[in-house]
């Protein structure tokens, strides 16, 4: 961890802890131990601030700003065992369309089989085939993709107490205001936050591949690729596979009880594709 990053909410920074670590270390040891093996109580360590740092100058709203969470030390130490923990069998169980935080897979594979897609499509002026992609942003629903993935329930429990349990408060001009109590969504700044999010991935990847075999959905070799936070769909631009993803979509929404998040979604199109197509 970097020793001088943001302070959480003990005012704490990290160098602290690495350099007086052969004072305070056994002590910070044993309580993180109790932590894991569920015998404290996790809210003493879980209270984040929230600090809203500028997209752009002159900002007229909240989606103007970027929230950064800022966890305390203690909390990144035992989140980081959950971490490495969870990396050790994360590559058994992610397909290969999702690179972001595996082992042994880089983010690049996908951009550059991205990039040749999408410029076949500007290539393509003619034919029966119309393809095109869609972006689009996905919910979180790692708890239920976990136990679907045979992780065991204590395993489950334990990172859903460190996701669960947790208040914010809003740093604004250096005081700290309010108290918010989430019930969905994870923390950016949390080491576990990565490895949960393409774990939600997971569940649509599956679904769509069970489409693919099924002949539901087609148009495209490679029918989707998984980024850190956006997704890109590749398929034909018909009536039949607008119903079929939609079933695609339903079945995710109803089995994982999240949703599919099609507000800063994109479309391009091959340049094969009419006007009237798109529309």
């Amino acid at each position: 961890m970097a020793p001088l990053k943001e302070l959480g909410i003990d005012r704490f920074p990290t160098l602290f802890y690495q350099k007086y670590w052969h004072v305070i270390g056994n002590d910070i040891a044993r309580f993180c131990l109790d932590m894991l093996n569920s015998r404290n109580d996790i809210e003493v360590i879980n209270r984040t601030n929230i600090m809203l740092i500028l997209k752009i100058n002159s900002p007229r709203n909240t989606g103007q700003f970027r929230p950064i969470s800022l966890c305390n030390v203690i909390y990144k130490i035992i989140s980081k065992v959950l971490v490495n923990r969870f990396k050790r069998v994360l590559d058994l169980c992610i397909d290969d369309n999702q690179v972001a935080f595996v082992q042994g897979r880089q983010i690049n594979d996908n951009i550059l089989v991205a990039y040749e897609i999408l410029h076949s499509f500007k290539k393509k002026r003619e034919g029966s085939v119309r393809p095109f992609a869609l972006k689009f942003n996905m919910s979180k629903a790692y708890n239920r993709m976990l136990c679907r993935l045979g992780f065991c329930n204590d395993w489950i429990t334990l990172a859903k107490r460190y996701i669960t349990f947790v208040s914010y408060s809003v740093v604004l001009n250096g005081i700290q205001r309010g108290e918010i109590r989430p019930t969905r969504s994870l923390r950016q700044g949390d080491p576990l936050n990565p490895y949960l999010f393409i774990i939600c991935a997971k569940g649509f990847s599956t679904l769509i591949n069970m489409a693919k075999c099924e002949g539901l959905i087609g148009g495209a070799k490679k029918t989707h690729l998984f980024f850190v936070d956006d997704n890109i769909l590749f398929g034909e631009a018909t009536t039949e596979w607008e119903n079929a993803m939609k079933l695609v979509v339903a079945e995710y929404e109803q089995v994982l009880g999240q949703l599919v998040n099609f507000e800063k979604s994109l479309i391009y199109f091959s340049s094969n594709v009419g006007v009237d197509k798109r529309e």
